[in-house]
C-alpha cells in the first residue's frame, strides 16, 4: 500500500484508496477538466471535494501541495520511478496523465507540441477571460456602473471563440479526427461560459456554428458527462 504521509495534505482528505490517484477538486472548469480525463483514460482515482466556498483550498494542508491555492491538484502514488508526485495547475496535470498513459496526445512529436500550444491556448487565454466575463457578467463585477471591464473582456472572449471557431473549421476536434487533452481543456470554459455564466447572448456564441457542434459532441462523450459531476459536492 502507498504511503502517502509525505504529504499533509492528506491528513485533511484521508485516503481510502491510497494506491489510487488521489484528485483534489471541485467541479469548476478547471476541476472537471481533470475528472474528464481520469474517466477518459480510465485510471482509478479518488476524488476528494476541496469546498471553495469554504476557502478550503487556502488551508495549510491543501497548501501545502499547491502555493497557488487553486483547484485541482493530485498526488499519483504510482509516479515517476515509482514514487509518488503531487502536481497543481490542471495544464501540467492533463500533460502528466496524457505521457503516463500515452492517450489523448499524439506520439509525433510536432503534433504533440501543436496538442500542448492548444492546452496553453486555454491556459493562458480563454479561461482567464471567460473568468472575467462570469465576474462582471454574472458576479459581483455585474454591480459596476462602469461597464467597459465588461465590455473590454466581452469583445476579447468574442475573439477567442472566434480563434477556436477558425481551428475548427473542418475538424471534429482541435486536433482533427482525434480527441485529446486540448479539447478536454476546453470543453469545460466553453460551457461554463454560455450556462452557468449565461454569457450566450452576450458574446454571440450562437455565430460560431464551428464551436458550437465540437461542444456538442464533446459534451456527449460518457467520460465527459461523468466527469462533469466529480468530485460530487458534499
Amino acid at each position: 500500500m502507498a504511503d502517502l504521509s509525505a504529504f499533509p495534505i492528506a491528513t485533511r482528505w484521508p485516503a481510502r484508496y491510497p494506491d489510487q490517484i488521489q484528485l483534489y477538486s471541485a467541479t469548476t472548469p478547471n476541476g472537471v477538466k481533470i475528472s474528464i480525463a481520469l474517466e477518459e483514460l480510465g485510471l482509478p482515482y479518488e476524488p476528494h471535494l476541496v469546498n471553495i466556498s469554504k476557502n478550503e483550498s487556502w488551508t495549510p494542508e491543501f497548501l501545502s501541495l499547491n502555493p497557488n491555492g487553486k483547484i485541482p491538484a493530485i498526488i499519483d502514488p504510482n509516479g515517476p520511478d515509482g514514487k509518488p508526485i503531487g502536481l497543481f495547475e490542471s495544464g501540467a496535470i492533463l500533460l502528466y496523465l496524457a505521457e503516463k498513459t500515452g492517450l489523448l496526445i499524439p506520439a509525433d512529436a510536432a503534433l504533440r507540441y501543436e496538442t500542448i500550444q492548444w492546452v496553453f491556448f486555454q491556459m493562458s487565454s480563454v479561461g482567464p477571460m471567460f473568468g472575467q466575463v462570469g465576474f462582471f457578467h454574472k458576479f459581483a463585477g455585474r454591480e459596476i456602473a462602469d461597464k467597459r471591464p465588461l465590455e473590454r473582456y466581452r469583445d476579447e472572449s468574442r475573439r477567442l471563440i472566434g480563434v477556436l471557431d477558425g481551428r475548427l473549421k473542418g475538424r471534429k476536434w482541435i486536433m482533427g479526427n482525434d480527441y485529446t487533452i486540448a479539447d478536454i481543456s476546453l470543453l469545460g470554459w466553453v460551457r461554463n461560459l454560455i450556462g452557468f455564466y449565461e454569457a450566450r447572448e452576450l458574446v454571440g456564441f450562437d455565430d460560431f456554428a464551428n464551436v458550437g457542434a465540437w461542444l456538442e459532441r464533446g459534451l456527449a462523450r460518457p467520460a465527459v458527462q461523468k466527469g462533469l459531476t466529480i468530485p460530487a459536492k458534499g
